[in-house]
């Protein structure tokens, strides 16, 4: 639960409900001091009430009913939504003047739509009324510039257009709900679009003539073999041919350290010298990290030792209910702490060169602040990948994030102990249903086609779980109340400061990411008073990050700020900056080597009479948890 500014929460945890059991795990080399994870303040470890399974209490009753609410509505609160609808409604029901804007236009479109058919239908050359915004490829083949189709597609664009002039420039409306009536209103005409219908689809019709309905056989078996593999949690067609440890996540390495939360794995040299400071990854426990060790041909982590760099890697548990307790501040101390920790042991008295990707460069960000704060000067560098330090511009995923829509979450998590990856993965494809759900179902079970899975495919179709409690305090602190940006998130009862980490920081966004907007990952540049190197990429959150040299298409913009340069805002610096063609990780490793420039023999693997023993080969053990 939130952190309460000004005063500190004391324990409420209820009285015979004692904390749950942490996972079972293999034995480790060296385990965290129980005592201190007890010990935490009460301040920065909220209670988060355990369920329980004795007698209900009347508000554990009321949390049963929202709970159970939540998982018929995919844990959208019918009250957040409602109240938006009902601001838009009431300024809309005393708005004449948008009214009567409103049927202008009505009858404009209707009138320029009628000539439109009249010319199409004579056979006369006619420009289209609108275009489709940009990256939407629904109507992007020949056949939607003929009749009737033509029609049908102008006249569907047009009514798109027709519907956000309605849901948006109401007065008095709040801005947040404008946002969320339109983005309701776009997925419910989404599901109107007349490329979803074969009947209306004129390369559905096209193929359906030319196989004589076989595609709608093949697209019939499609549909019967995705249920049966949904039912039994077996994955997409074609998600066997890529197994980890065997052509996924094979760099070679061992893990030299486990906890309840992380296993860190330290991976071997390829090269006769190495770079003297190491480097750590923290990737996000949304997901699981071999994204950064995909395929040997696209695997971030094998570019890297392949070019001098000793790697270390987080991978994190998957947490189940007996994780429900534990708190953002576990994920700093048993994770980034913890693996800080070893990493200084086998490579002592280096600068370690921090990298989080995601969500995880959230949380070392945060770690990074406290360390600052403590004086504690162990990192080198901070590379932040598609990661957010302020919240008030996340993109389509903050619009329903308010205290109504929490409250669902959290009751949801409350009761399971963890929030499940198929909820979350319902919530991402719900921001972008075009591409994620229509198009699949029109080109797998309408046109027959069963395109093959790539690597990040598969990964993608290896999903995670978010324990109750972090997941609580992550949504409250930083998404609602954007606490680190704004200097009031605390660690260990004191708050820490973005501004205290002079570090060199390079920040990586991408041009279509819809978890982290690059504008919001550029804000870094606001935030601290540092160097910043921010790069723009191709791509989207996940395959612009993996965008190895040699991939097709790609491109990216770079360039340094210093700490006194004058700030430039996001859109006049993608003007300004130099565009470059190929993958951004070659700059990358200029812009570490210039840092971290001195060669030296590579390190041993752990360091044994530290506690940290060789425990197994990498990948480990937690990145196989289901």
């Amino acid at each position: 639960m939130a952190r309460l500014e000004g005063a500190r929460r004391t324990s409420r945890r209820r009285k015979g409900s004692p904390r749950p059991p942490t996972a079972k795990a293999a034995p480790s080399a060296r385990r965290p001091d129980p005592a201190a994870h007890a010990a935490a303040p009460a301040a920065d470890r909220p209670p988060a009430e355990t369920f329980n399974t004795s007698l209900p209490s009347l508000e554990d009753i009321d949390r049963m009913l929202r709970a159970a609410q939540a998982k018929a509505t995919f844990g959208i609160s019918p009250a957040a939504v409602a109240a938006a609808r009902l601001d838009w409604l009431v300024h809309f029901a005393h708005s004449p003047a948008k009214w009567a804007s409103l049927a202008h236009k009505a009858i404009e479109g209707w009138t320029r739509l009628s000539s439109f058919a009249a010319a199409s239908v004579l056979g006369q050359a006619s420009e289209p009324l609108t275009s489709p915004h940009e990256g939407d490829r629904r109507f992007g083949s020949e056949a939607w510039r003929r009749w009737p189709f033509n029609l049908f597609a102008q006249g569907f664009l047009l009514s798109e257009e027709w519907w956000n002039d309605a849901m948006t420039g109401v007065r008095g409306v709040a801005a947040r709900h404008e946002e969320q009536v339109n983005f309701m209103t776009r997925q419910w005409l989404d599901r109107l679009a007349p490329s979803n219908f074969p009947w209306t689809n004129p390369d559905v019709i096209e193929r359906t003539v030319a196989e004589h309905g076989v595609n709608l056989v093949r697209g019939a078996k499609y549909v019967i073999e995705d249920l049966q593999r949904q039912i039994t949690n077996e994955g997409p067609i074609g998600v066997e041919d890529y197994q980890v440890g065997r052509n996924l996540a094979v760099t070679p390495g061992k893990v030299v350290y486990r906890n309840e939360l992380m296993e860190l794995i330290q991976y071997a040299p390829s090269t006769a010298k190495v770079r003297a400071e190491p480097m750590l990854i923290v990737p996000a426990w949304i997901m699981k990290y071999y994204i950064l060790d995909l395929s040997p041909a696209n695997s971030m982590v094998k570019y890297l030792v392949d070019h001098g760099h000793t790697v270390f890697m987080i991978s994190w548990v998957n947490p189940t209910e007996a994780h429900r307790d534990f708190g953002m501040d576990d994920y700093r101390r048993l994770g980034v702490m913890a693996a800080i920790d070893a990493v200084s042991a086998i490579v002592p008295d280096r600068k370690i060169h921090g990298v989080g990707y995601c969500l995880g460069g959230t949380m070392l960000s945060i770690a990074a602040a406290t360390m600052a704060r403590d004086g504690d000067k162990r990192f080198g560098t901070l590379s932040l990948l598609a990661a957010q330090t302020d919240f008030s511009e996340a993109g389509e995923l903050m619009l329903f994030i308010d205290e109504s829509e929490l409250v669902y979450l959290e009751d949801l998590m409350w009761q399971q102990g963890y929030l499940d990856s198929k909820q979350m993965a319902g919530a991402f494809q719900l921001l972008r249903s075009n591409d994620l759900v229509w198009s699949r179902i029109i080109r797998q079970y309408m046109l027959g086609e069963r395109p093959g899975i790539n690597d990040l495919m598969a990964w993608n179709a290896d999903p995670t779980r978010m324990p109750y409690r972090m997941h609580a305090e992550y949504l409250r602190s930083l998404f609602l109340e954007n606490r680190l940006s704004r200097g009031r998130y605390a660690v260990g009862g004191r708050a820490v400061s973005l501004q205290d980490v002079r570090l060199p920081i390079l920040a990586v966004g991408t041009q279509r990411d819809h978890i982290a907007p690059w504008q919001s990952v550029y804000k870094i540049r606001l935030l601290a008073d540092t160097e910043v190197t921010f790069v723009l990429t191709s791509g989207g959150h996940n395959a612009g990050i993996v965008s190895e040299p040699g991939h097709q298409g790609r491109s990216y913009q770079v360039t340094t700020m210093a700490e006194n340069a004058p700030y430039l805002p996001p859109e006049e610096w993608a003007q300004t900056a130099p565009y470059k063609k190929g993958s951004w990780w070659p700059a990358w490793h200029k812009w570490l080597a210039a840092h971290n420039g001195t060669m030296v023999e590579p390190p041993r693997i752990g360091a044994p009479e530290q506690g940290f023993l060789p425990l197994c080969e990498a990948p480990g053990t937690y990145v196989f948890q289901k």
